[in-house]
């Protein structure tokens, strides 16, 4: 598909600074452009990028003032990386199959209904008094349990996983082989030190335009839901438990740990490897850095938190300085105690 650098930057609601004739057929990173290439620039690290590249036509902000001069044809636009979005977005939708009807063999209960422009693929399954939205699109090897619901326009990727009784939205992506619904992680220590299973009676519920990743885990309430609000955005390799609420919006990076009954609140970051401990709250807008771990309940929101046991930044970046510093101060003491 080749299209002229003018309709991408009509599409963009754009501003043409060069050829707008030129033609691009191609999606390119800004450090390997090519003629026929399109590509953008958000960060500042990769612009020097932007005075070589080769690629026709690079999308930038409207402030971008570059520093010398500029051989490619430029498309301004309020935010470079969400308008390089909306191309990836374009490109998506008219490159991928638009799959459609039931491929054999297949099972799908008659109790069970679908709305149109549906696509089932090879070896799903889908269990009893299902209820399934217009163009969903679910891929082979799903397994969906009985009595789930899901909205509209959502894509279940292959190897998927949906727990009976699990309650998904519209416009909801899940990614190969994550697991909604499976038993939430608990156990009755017993007098002869053994565990006794409790029954995960709950379901889950995932609120419209969610994102759920690759082989991430959401468990079953114990009673009640596990809710996963609209907007949030889960990585892969993450586990939720039982009971937890991720709040609206909030985003979870890939191997973090959420445990059971926490509340997490809207806008909040949590990045890779993050661990949060059972029944805390945590503040709306909280960032939770690599690798740390929330101990007790953040109440005051906009914190930024890093640290093994999820210190204050600036606490933690003092702390850390003189952590740096021990050797050159155990040296220091060693000469004091000299001189005595």
């Amino acid at each position: 598909m080749e299209f002229t650098v003018e309709q991408v930057a009509a599409l963009l609601n754009g501003k043409v600074e060069g050829d707008g004739s030129a033609i691009v057929n191609r999606l390119d990173k800004i450090q390997e452009g090519m003629p026929g290439g399109i590509s953008f620039l958000s960060n500042e690290k990769y612009e020097n990028f932007i005075y070589s590249t080769q690629a026709s036509a690079v999308i930038v902000s409207e402030n971008f003032q570059p520093k010398k001069s500029i051989n490619t044809t430029l498309i301004r636009v309020k935010d470079a990386y969400t308008g390089f979005t909306q191309i990836l977005e374009a490109y998506v939708q008219f490159t991928k199959s638009n799959k459609s009807g039931v491929e054999a063999p297949s099972f799908f209960d008659q109790s069970s209904s679908i709305g149109e422009g549906h696509y089932l693929g090879a070896f799903s399954y889908v269990g009893k008094n299902c209820v399934i939205g217009n163009h969903c699109k679910i891929f082979p090897n799903v397994y969906i349990g009985d009595n789930v619901r899901i909205g509209d326009n959502c894509i279940i990727h292959p190897g998927v996983k949906i727990m009976s009784d699990s309650i998904i939205g519209s416009f909801c992506e899940i990614h190969p082989n994550a697991v909604v619904g499976s038993d939430g992680f608990g156990f009755a220590p017993q007098a002869d030190g053994t565990y006794k299973a409790i029954p995960q009676v709950g379901n889950v519920i995932i609120e419209d335009f969610v994102s759920i990743g690759s082989n991430t885990t959401i468990d079953c309430a114990t009673m009640g839901s596990t809710l996963i609000k609209k907007g949030a955005k889960i990585d892969n390799l993450v586990q939720i438990a039982h009971n937890v609420i991720i709040g609206e919006n909030t985003v979870i990076a890939s191997q973090a740990g959420v445990s059971g009954s926490t509340e997490i609140g809207k806008n909040c970051v949590i990045a890779g490897k993050a661990g949060i401990v059972g029944h805390l709250k945590i503040a709306d807008f909280t960032t939770i850095g690599a690798n740390t771990g929330i101990s007790k309940s953040v109440e005051k929101s906009n914190q930024t938190l890093f640290g093994y046991m999820g210190m204050d930044l600036k606490g933690f970046l003092k702390a850390y300085a003189i952590f740096k510093n021990l050797p050159l101060l155990q040296d220091r003491l060693r000469e004091l105690e000299k001189k005595q």
